[in-house]
Protein backbone atom coordinates (compact mmCIF):
# COMPACT_ATOMS: atom_id res chain seq x y z
CA UNK A 1 0.00 0.00 0.00
CA UNK A 2 3.03 2.72 1.05
CA UNK A 3 4.28 1.66 -2.60
CA UNK A 4 1.40 2.44 -3.86
CA UNK A 5 1.33 5.93 -2.42
CA UNK A 6 4.29 6.61 -3.55
CA UNK A 7 3.38 5.85 -6.85
CA UNK A 8 0.72 8.26 -6.86
CA UNK A 9 2.65 11.15 -5.48
CA UNK A 10 5.11 10.82 -7.70
CA UNK A 11 2.76 11.08 -10.44
CA UNK A 12 0.68 13.95 -9.19
CA UNK A 13 4.81 15.48 -9.23
CA UNK A 14 5.34 14.70 -12.89
CA UNK A 15 1.78 15.88 -13.62
CA UNK A 16 1.53 18.96 -11.67
CA UNK A 17 -0.24 20.42 -8.62
CA UNK A 18 -4.19 21.01 -9.43
CA UNK A 19 -4.85 24.49 -9.98
CA UNK A 20 -1.39 25.06 -11.19
CA UNK A 21 -1.26 28.12 -13.56
CA UNK A 22 -0.35 27.64 -17.12
CA UNK A 23 1.68 29.44 -19.85
CA UNK A 24 1.54 30.63 -23.05
CA UNK A 25 4.27 31.59 -25.36
CA UNK A 26 3.53 34.38 -27.73
CA UNK A 27 6.31 35.19 -30.53
CA UNK A 28 4.99 38.92 -31.24
CA UNK A 29 6.62 41.82 -33.90
CA UNK A 30 8.17 44.62 -31.81
CA UNK A 31 5.52 46.98 -33.42
CA UNK A 32 3.00 45.41 -30.50
CA UNK A 33 4.96 45.79 -28.00
CA UNK A 34 3.91 48.67 -25.69
CA UNK A 35 -0.17 47.40 -25.21
CA UNK A 36 1.00 43.76 -25.68
CA UNK A 37 2.88 43.54 -22.57
CA UNK A 38 0.31 45.46 -20.62
CA UNK A 39 -2.39 43.10 -22.07
CA UNK A 40 -0.17 39.66 -21.29
CA UNK A 41 -0.58 41.40 -17.13
CA UNK A 42 -4.03 41.56 -17.22
CA UNK A 43 -4.58 38.13 -18.96
CA UNK A 44 -2.27 36.58 -16.47
CA UNK A 45 -4.37 38.48 -13.48
CA UNK A 46 -7.86 37.45 -15.04
CA UNK A 47 -7.26 33.66 -15.85
CA UNK A 48 -3.96 32.85 -13.38
CA UNK A 49 -2.14 32.23 -17.15
CA UNK A 50 1.38 33.66 -17.42
CA UNK A 51 2.18 35.12 -20.98
CA UNK A 52 5.33 35.00 -21.85
CA UNK A 53 5.64 37.45 -24.99
CA UNK A 54 8.97 37.07 -27.16
CA UNK A 55 9.37 40.26 -29.52
CA UNK A 56 11.69 41.24 -32.62
CA UNK A 57 11.36 41.46 -36.15
CA UNK A 58 8.35 39.37 -37.48
CA UNK A 59 10.66 37.44 -39.94
CA UNK A 60 12.88 36.83 -37.51
CA UNK A 61 10.64 34.95 -34.99
CA UNK A 62 8.53 33.44 -37.88
CA UNK A 63 11.82 31.46 -38.51
CA UNK A 64 12.82 31.01 -34.66
CA UNK A 65 9.50 29.60 -34.16
CA UNK A 66 9.17 26.79 -37.21
CA UNK A 67 12.45 25.90 -36.36
CA UNK A 68 12.01 25.01 -32.95
CA UNK A 69 8.46 24.31 -33.48
CA UNK A 70 7.43 26.03 -30.36
CA UNK A 71 5.40 28.75 -29.59
CA UNK A 72 1.03 29.10 -29.15
CA UNK A 73 0.48 32.80 -30.72
CA UNK A 74 1.87 34.48 -33.53
CA UNK A 75 1.43 38.12 -33.66
CA UNK A 76 3.24 39.71 -36.31
CA UNK A 77 3.29 43.82 -37.12
CA UNK A 78 1.34 43.64 -40.22
CA UNK A 79 -0.50 40.98 -42.53
CA UNK A 80 1.87 40.00 -44.52
CA UNK A 81 4.06 37.76 -42.34
CA UNK A 82 0.51 36.08 -41.46
CA UNK A 83 0.68 35.63 -45.15
CA UNK A 84 3.50 34.01 -45.23
CA UNK A 85 3.38 31.75 -41.67
CA UNK A 86 0.24 30.39 -43.36
CA UNK A 87 2.30 29.69 -46.36
CA UNK A 88 4.83 27.92 -44.20
CA UNK A 89 1.85 25.99 -42.41
CA UNK A 90 2.74 27.31 -39.44
CA UNK A 91 -0.32 28.78 -38.22
CA UNK A 92 -3.78 27.58 -40.06
CA UNK A 93 -4.97 28.97 -43.08
CA UNK A 94 -8.58 31.36 -42.46
CA UNK A 95 -8.16 31.64 -38.50
CA UNK A 96 -6.56 35.16 -37.82
CA UNK A 97 -7.89 38.00 -36.13
CA UNK A 98 -7.46 41.53 -36.77
CA UNK A 99 -6.37 43.49 -34.61
CA UNK A 100 -5.68 47.21 -35.01
CA UNK A 101 -3.83 49.07 -37.78
CA UNK A 102 -0.64 51.02 -38.41
CA UNK A 103 0.12 53.76 -40.97
CA UNK A 104 3.55 54.25 -42.22
CA UNK A 105 4.96 57.67 -41.98
CA UNK A 106 8.19 59.68 -42.06
CA UNK A 107 9.78 60.02 -38.52
CA UNK A 108 11.50 63.07 -37.52
CA UNK A 109 13.13 64.12 -34.19
CA UNK A 110 11.07 66.72 -32.06
CA UNK A 111 11.36 70.19 -33.71
CA UNK A 112 12.44 68.75 -37.43
CA UNK A 113 15.77 70.45 -36.71
CA UNK A 114 16.97 69.30 -40.45
CA UNK A 115 13.67 70.49 -41.89
CA UNK A 116 12.11 67.83 -43.59
CA UNK A 117 9.40 68.28 -45.07
CA UNK A 118 8.87 65.42 -47.75
CA UNK A 119 10.06 62.47 -48.86
CA UNK A 120 12.96 63.82 -51.22
CA UNK A 121 14.18 65.64 -48.27
CA UNK A 122 15.57 62.62 -47.18
CA UNK A 123 18.26 62.45 -50.10
CA UNK A 124 19.60 65.79 -49.20
CA UNK A 125 23.23 65.68 -48.35
CA UNK A 126 24.04 65.53 -44.46
CA UNK A 127 20.62 63.27 -43.43
CA UNK A 128 21.17 60.14 -41.77
CA UNK A 129 18.05 57.89 -42.66
CA UNK A 130 17.29 54.88 -40.52
CA UNK A 131 15.13 51.92 -42.23
CA UNK A 132 14.04 48.63 -40.45
CA UNK A 133 15.91 45.47 -41.69
CA UNK A 134 14.03 44.22 -45.04
CA UNK A 135 12.68 40.61 -45.16
CA UNK A 136 13.26 40.27 -41.55
CA UNK A 137 11.18 43.57 -40.25
CA UNK A 138 7.64 44.59 -41.73
CA UNK A 139 8.71 47.86 -41.56
CA UNK A 140 11.40 47.74 -43.75
CA UNK A 141 9.65 45.85 -46.61
CA UNK A 142 7.21 48.98 -46.42
CA UNK A 143 10.17 51.46 -46.56
CA UNK A 144 11.26 49.72 -49.46
CA UNK A 145 7.85 49.70 -51.11
CA UNK A 146 7.69 53.41 -50.40
CA UNK A 147 11.41 53.83 -52.21
CA UNK A 148 10.04 51.65 -54.68
CA UNK A 149 6.37 53.49 -55.24
CA UNK A 150 7.52 56.95 -55.50
CA UNK A 151 11.48 56.02 -57.64
CA UNK A 152 13.17 57.98 -54.81
CA UNK A 153 14.86 54.59 -53.80
CA UNK A 154 18.41 55.47 -55.64
CA UNK A 155 18.24 58.85 -54.69
CA UNK A 156 17.59 57.86 -50.83
CA UNK A 157 19.76 54.57 -50.52
CA UNK A 158 23.13 56.28 -50.37
CA UNK A 159 21.90 58.48 -47.16
CA UNK A 160 20.97 55.36 -45.43
CA UNK A 161 23.09 54.59 -42.22
CA UNK A 162 21.44 52.13 -40.21
CA UNK A 163 19.08 49.22 -40.50
CA UNK A 164 17.31 48.37 -38.01
CA UNK A 165 16.46 44.85 -36.04
CA UNK A 166 12.82 45.78 -34.85
CA UNK A 167 10.17 47.94 -35.13
CA UNK A 168 11.37 48.22 -31.31
CA UNK A 169 14.91 49.63 -32.87
CA UNK A 170 13.56 51.89 -35.52
CA UNK A 171 11.96 54.19 -32.98
CA UNK A 172 14.98 53.75 -30.83
CA UNK A 173 17.98 54.61 -33.11
CA UNK A 174 15.32 58.50 -33.74
CA UNK A 175 14.85 58.75 -29.77
CA UNK A 176 18.74 58.43 -29.38
CA UNK A 177 19.27 60.79 -32.53
CA UNK A 178 21.60 58.36 -34.11
CA UNK A 179 19.33 59.36 -37.24
CA UNK A 180 17.88 61.82 -38.50
CA UNK A 181 14.48 60.21 -39.78
CA UNK A 182 13.42 56.91 -40.36
CA UNK A 183 10.51 55.49 -42.06
CA UNK A 184 8.27 54.42 -39.38
CA UNK A 185 4.88 53.63 -38.24
CA UNK A 186 2.65 56.62 -36.66
CA UNK A 187 2.56 55.00 -33.54
CA UNK A 188 5.62 56.45 -32.72
CA UNK A 189 5.18 59.48 -31.80
CA UNK A 190 2.47 58.22 -29.40
CA UNK A 191 5.76 56.00 -27.82
CA UNK A 192 7.87 58.47 -27.51
CA UNK A 193 5.66 62.43 -27.90
CA UNK A 194 8.82 64.00 -26.44
CA UNK A 195 11.12 63.03 -28.73
CA UNK A 196 9.41 61.74 -32.17
CA UNK A 197 7.49 63.38 -34.76
CA UNK A 198 5.33 62.16 -37.78
CA UNK A 199 4.79 63.62 -41.29
CA UNK A 200 2.60 61.74 -43.92
CA UNK A 201 3.93 60.67 -46.87
CA UNK A 202 2.92 61.09 -50.37
CA UNK A 203 -0.72 59.59 -51.18
CA UNK A 204 0.78 57.10 -53.58
CA UNK A 205 2.70 56.19 -51.37
CA UNK A 206 0.65 56.08 -48.02
CA UNK A 207 0.35 52.39 -46.67
CA UNK A 208 -1.73 50.54 -44.08
CA UNK A 209 -1.20 47.64 -42.53
CA UNK A 210 -2.72 45.44 -39.81
CA UNK A 211 -1.50 43.93 -37.06
CA UNK A 212 -3.20 40.07 -36.99
CA UNK A 213 -3.58 37.03 -34.18
CA UNK A 214 -3.63 33.64 -34.25
CA UNK A 215 -2.80 30.42 -32.80
CA UNK A 216 0.20 28.62 -33.65
CA UNK A 217 0.24 24.67 -35.42
CA UNK A 218 3.11 24.51 -32.49
CA UNK A 219 0.44 25.25 -29.56
CA UNK A 220 0.50 23.04 -26.80
CA UNK A 221 -3.14 24.20 -25.29
CA UNK A 222 -4.93 25.51 -28.70
CA UNK A 223 -7.51 26.31 -26.48
CA UNK A 224 -5.81 28.28 -24.34
CA UNK A 225 -4.29 30.01 -26.82
CA UNK A 226 -7.22 30.68 -28.52
CA UNK A 227 -9.26 32.15 -25.62
CA UNK A 228 -5.46 34.74 -25.35
CA UNK A 229 -6.18 35.70 -29.23
CA UNK A 230 -9.78 36.39 -28.80
CA UNK A 231 -8.54 38.62 -25.39
CA UNK A 232 -6.01 40.51 -27.66
CA UNK A 233 -8.64 41.33 -30.26
CA UNK A 234 -11.99 42.02 -27.68
CA UNK A 235 -13.28 45.10 -26.57
CA UNK A 236 -10.94 45.06 -23.05
CA UNK A 237 -7.56 44.38 -25.95
CA UNK A 238 -8.46 46.96 -28.37
CA UNK A 239 -9.02 49.58 -25.98
CA UNK A 240 -5.24 49.28 -24.97
CA UNK A 241 -3.96 49.29 -28.30
CA UNK A 242 -5.93 52.44 -28.74
CA UNK A 243 -4.73 54.00 -25.51
CA UNK A 244 -1.51 53.58 -27.31
CA UNK A 245 -2.01 55.30 -30.20
CA UNK A 246 -2.88 52.68 -32.67
CA UNK A 247 -5.80 52.96 -35.01
CA UNK A 248 -9.06 50.17 -34.16
CA UNK A 249 -10.61 51.67 -37.36
CA UNK A 250 -9.45 52.68 -40.64
CA UNK A 251 -10.94 56.00 -41.72
CA UNK A 252 -13.48 56.05 -43.92
CA UNK A 253 -12.25 56.75 -47.45
CA UNK A 254 -14.38 59.19 -49.34
CA UNK A 255 -16.67 58.01 -52.09
CA UNK A 256 -14.78 58.81 -55.51
CA UNK A 257 -17.70 61.51 -57.56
Amino acid sequence: MQKLFCMAGCLVALMGAPGQAKSLLVFAGAAAKPPLEEIAKLYEQKYGVKVECTFGGSGTLLSQMILARRGDVYIPGSDDFMDTAEKKGAVAKGKRKLVCYLMASICVQKGNPKGIRRLEDLARPGVRVGIAQPEAVCLGDVALEVFRITGLKEKIWPNIVTQAASCEQTATILKLKQVDAVIGWDVFAKWHPDDIQILPLPKAAQRWRYIPAAVTKFATDPVEAQRFVNFVCSKTGKAIFKKYGYTIHLPKQPRKQ
